[in-house]
């Protein structure tokens, strides 16, 4: 009987062991993670060019604002919008009756100025004549020191007179060349040879001289020969400009063309256009990024018109030959921590890229840029130092030789799902045959 009871003891204990064995196994299995499907290809050298993309509008290089310099009604407007004129063309006449009759007054008062002057230089000369009369009669003693006195004042105050007069003369001269110049001012003609891209009055209408106030512009005069784009670039961005760098442009306008351009010139200065909002504490923040103007001469002649909208990507930094990968490749992972000191130990005697920690537990290390590079059927992420970039590639500077094999896809797996050391399938023909590829050689 004891030994059918210890019999049975033996088979239960045996029975969890089993299970426990199960059990562990089970767990075992279920932690371990799937392998991660992705997409590979090989660290190669190509031509990386950086460009800085930026908006903004075509406008003429030369452009003309026509305001008058004198107030008055339009009495004739000698163009249309869109029409060529040449440079003298006749393009506007202002009323002229205030400014005729502004200056025949003036040619009046010039010429009664010319008169005053003849009357006081005769005057002076019969002065003098009498002073020295008076002059001589006083050496003889056959006057009066007054009458002498009389005779030398008489004199002086003709002098003082005709220098009066001759001042007079001066400003009725001004003032007649100042009413001839108003009254040409009425008629306006064309300063260069272009087109009228924009014509803002008719005749009939009012306007306003510049010479007390801004004044109205009554019409652009653009030369459409010469364009060139204007777009405003970011305070990061324009640091890398410069003036002769190449250009490449797209125009709405001209959806399935590209055109070429050259830089001519960078702002020195913001913009002065930032809008600002005011909060409950009064204070005003600035709710635009700061943005600099760059010119840039268009190349091709095509018939562009004033305002239209570009786009345009500037060539900064050219790299010839550089290992590059695509630019989805690069993520960033934090850096090992002394967990980890081990494995970077022995991936160095390995001559291997140190290991990365993924862990989010790792808040105190600064994120570095990785590239998962594919060991067998596991991936190891090697720390690299990355360089300029193009629409599609990166250039590596450290970290890569030519020929490593890559991750190159899927976007989920590469920002969010690979670790170093995890398992990997292949998601494509293509990259099963590269890595057997790989591995054969």
């Amino acid at each position: 009987m004891a030994k059918s009871k210890s019999k049975k003891k033996w088979i239960i204990a045996g029975f969890v062991v089993l299970a426990a064995a199960g059990v562990t196994v089970w767990a075992t299995w279920k932690k371990s993670d799937p392998p991660i499907s992705v997409e590979t290809d090989k660290v190669s050298r190509r031509t990386i060019i950086e460009r800085v993309v930026a908006d903004g509008k075509i406008e003429p290089v030369v452009q003309v604002k026509i305001s008058p310099e004198v107030s008055g009604e339009i009495t004739q407007l000698g163009v249309k919008e869109g029409q060529p004129v040449h440079k003298g063309d006749l393009l506007v006449r202002i009323k002229p009756d205030n400014y005729l009759a502004a200056s025949n007054s003036a040619q009046a008062s010039y010429q009664l100025a010319l008169a005053n002057e003849s009357t006081a230089k005769a005057n002076l000369e019969k002065a003098r004549l009498e002073y020295e009369r008076s002059a001589g009669l006083y050496k003889a003693k056959l006057i009066s020191d007054s009458d002498y006195l009389t005779a030398k004042t008489t004199y002086d105050v003709a002098k003082t007179t005709l220098d009066g007069t001759l001042e007079s003369v001066a400003m009725a001269g001004a003032a007649l060349q100042s009413a001839a110049s108003d009254l040409s001012k009425t008629t306006i003609y064309s300063p260069l040879s272009g087109t009228v891209s924009k014509l803002n009055s008719q005749a009939g209408e009012r306007v306003v001289g510049t010479a007390m106030m801004a004044g109205t512009e009554i019409m652009t005069i653009a030369d459409l020969n010469a364009m060139e784009a204007r777009v405003d670039v970011g305070e990061v961005d324009v640091v890398l400009i410069a003036v002769d760098q190449k250009v490449q442009l797209e125009a709405d306008s001209f959806k399935d063309r590209k055109f070429t351009g050259i830089v001519t010139a960078v702002a020195n200065s913001a913009n002065n256009n930032d809008t600002s909002v005011t909060g409950a504490s009064s204070s005003s923040t600035s709710t635009d990024a700061t943005k600099f103007q760059v010119k840039i001469r268009v190349l091709e002649k095509e018939a562009f018109r004033p305002g239209m909208s570009v786009t345009a990507k500037i060539e900064t930094r050219v790299r010839t030959n550089v290992l590059s990968v695509p630019i989805q490749c690069v993520t960033t992972r934090l850096p090992a921590t002394n967990a980890t000191a081990a494995a970077t130990n022995t991936a160095a005697a390995t001559n291997l890229p140190s290991p990365i920690s993924t862990s989010a537990t790792n808040s105190g290390g600064k994120p570095v840029e990785v590239v998962f590079l594919v060991e067998g059927d596991h991936v190891q992420a090697a720390p690299v130092k990355s360089g300029i970039s193009d629409d599609n590639y990166t250039e590596i500077i450290e970290g890569l030789k030519e020929g490593n094999l890559i991750v190159t896809g899927g976007y989920k797996a590469i920002n969010k799902d690979l670790e170093d050391g995890k398992k990997i399938v292949f998601g494509s023909a293509s990259g099963t045959n590269t890595l057997a590829k790989a591995s054969a050689n």
